[in-house]
Parts: structure tokens; C-alpha cells; sequence
């Protein structure tokens, strides 16, 4: 197993971990005709619609 030669400096650590952001989900509109905001790749929890065909059943 690899073992580093020296201790990792604070600076180049914190330097590593500021590339680890929270990001915001990106958001598309629903085919449907209220346009509710859903993520990507998912049914709409609004009207259960996903690529235009219904998949989830709404009351």
C-alpha cells in the first residue's frame, strides 16, 4: 500500500476541499400545462408524467 513521504499541508488540503461545493439540482419544466418545475429523469410529482407518458397515478 502507498504511504506518503510527508504530511499533507494544511493549505494544499484546504485547498482540495474547496472544490467540494453544493450544488443547486437543475430544474425543467413538466410537459404538462401547469409547467411544474421537476428534476430531470424523474416523474413529475405533480401530474405523475415522465417523457410525456403518464407513469405514476395521481389522485
Amino acid at each position: 500500500m502507498a504511504v506518503p513521504k510527508r504530511k499533507t499541508s494544511r493549505s494544499n488540503t484546504r485547498h482540495r476541499r474547496a472544490q467540494w461545493k453544493a450544488q443547486v439540482p437543475q430544474l425543467t419544466p413538466c410537459l404538462c400545462p401547469r409547467k411544474e418545475m421537476v428534476v430531470p429523469h424523474r416523474a413529475c410529482t405533480h401530474c405523475g408524467l415522465y417523457k410525456g407518458r403518464q407513469v405514476v397515478d395521481q389522485p
